[in-house]
This record gives structure tokens, sequence and C-alpha cells, in this order.
């Protein structure tokens, strides 16, 4: 049995208090970093090649099913606007479409042939990176889009819950960490959806560092699309110059965001 679908390790938990309940979440939580910790070596591996592929214009496609495609949605919808990607540098795609995004259709992550299908819609190519999410490791959708693309010289890697998964077997950049049962036994939404969660951060984060997006530790390239970050980037552009708050916000505006303004500063 995957480790995903065995039992809780909290078989009264229907008969606990709230308190005992979020203690046993909150418990179980605290294992997932450890977990991912032991997988870094893949992630940074997947990584790696994934800057390769991006340096000569490809493009990472995650595949995914229910919590796992929405994770990938989420984690490439905030690309754009975190490091002023293009919108189609990171690409989300989910088994049943974007309406599966927030109601569920049945039976679409049965389809073995329909993600290479919508990968196709976006004329993938071999630059092009593929990562398949999955907390068991063996959803049809995503294990016969990652076949296909094997077949094809696409790279592909795999974020997974169990260790020796399908998905694991055919990625040429697997990584699998196992969490452990989940406290709802088989809501894999919890630990391993956190786990996804963690590793999509650390995919991106990293590849667009990589990629020179971030000076120092600061996002030089964000969108200024709202207040707030059109605050940030005012003080970003003071502490690179010896403008005024007014003067500098007047030249990030000008300018579109802190990069393009200090450099024309400073020029």
């Amino acid at each position: 049995m995957h480790t995903t679908e065995k039992d809780s390790l909290y078989p009264n938990l229907s008969e606990l208090s709230v308190k005992d309940i979020v203690n046993a979440i909150n418990l179980e939580d605290k294992k997932v970093a450890l977990a991912v910790e032991a997988e870094l070596s893949a992630i940074e591996k997947l990584i790696e090649a994934l800057v390769q592929k991006m340096q000569v214009g490809g493009r990472l496609f995650y595949i995914g099913a229910g919590t796992s495609g929405r994770l990938g949605i989420l984690d490439a919808s905030e690309c754009p606007p975190t490091y002023g990607v293009p919108f189609d540098l990171v690409i989300g795609i989910i088994a049943g479409g974007d309406s599966a995004i927030r109601k569920a259709v049945e039976f679409a992550e049965d389809n073995t042939d329909q993600a290479f299908k919508d990968l196709q819609a976006f004329n993938i190519t071999t630059n092009d990176v593929v990562v398949g999410i999955s907390a068991s490791g063996k959803t049809p959708y995503v294990v016969g889009g990652l076949k296909t693309c094997n077949e094809l010289g696409i790279v592909t890697g795999c974020i997974s819950c169990n260790k020796n998964s399908l998905m694991g077997e055919i990625s040429q950049f697997p990584i699998e960490i196992e969490v452990g049962p989940e406290v709802v036994t088989g809501s894999t939404r919890m630990k391993s959806g956190t786990a996804q969660k963690m590793v999509l951060n650390m995919i991106t984060t990293a590849s667009m560092i990589r990629l020179g997006k971030v000076k120092g530790s600061k996002m030089v390239d964000m969108q200024l699309s709202n207040d707030k970050l059109i605050d940030r980037g005012t003080k970003m552009v003071m502490a690179e110059t010896d403008l005024t708050y007014n003067a500098a916000q007047k030249l990030l505006l000008e300018h579109g965001n802190v990069r393009k303004a200090v450099d024309s500063y400073l020029k």
C-alpha cells in the first residue's frame, strides 16, 4: 500500500476536541520540512536542468490533477507578478481544464492521453521541461503525459509523496517526498499538498534567482500591481540611490520596475 493511503496515526480523530485535532495536524505538519530536506539533492538536480533549458528559451510546465494540479497553477501564476517574467514562462495545467480549478471534473485524471494534448496546445518543444505533480505518484493523466514527453526527448521531472512511485520510475528528475500517512486517511491535500507547495516554491524561486530576476534578496523585476508594491519598490530605489521618497517613486513609475529605475539613475 502507498504511504499516502495508509491509515491515519489518529484512528479516533472523530472523537477528539478541536484542541487535540489542531495539535495532531500541527504535529504531523512538523514532519513535512524534514521529509523535504531528505530530497534536497534531487530538487537541486531538477532545478539545474530547468535553468539550463530556460537560459535557451525553454519554459516550465506543471501537469497535475486535483489539489496537485491546483498547486502547480498557483505556483505558475505567482511568477509574473513576483519576477516580472512573461505569463507563459511557467505554465500550470490541470486535468479537466480551467473549470477543474474550482470544481472537480469527474474521471479527468484517468485519461492517459489528455495531458500531452493539453501540452501540445502550448506548442511544447524539447527546450521545455515538464514536471508532473501527484501525491500518489500514479495519476494516469500525469503518468501518460510524462511518458510521451520522454519519448519525444522532453526533460521530465516529478513531485510525488510515495517512494518508488510509477512517476518516479519514468521521470528523468524524480522528487519523492515521503511525508507519511495523512491525519485524515488519504486526504493528500494536507501533508502531501504542503510538501508539494514547498518544493514548487523552491523550484521557481531558485530558478528565478539563477536567471537574475533577484538582486541581493530583492524582487527588482516585480510588477507594480498595487500600492503596497509601489511603496516597496520606491524604498528599494531609495536604497540604491540618494533620491527622496517622492523622487524615487516618480522615477519608479516612469520606468515600471525597480531594476530599470535604478539603472536609468546610475547612467
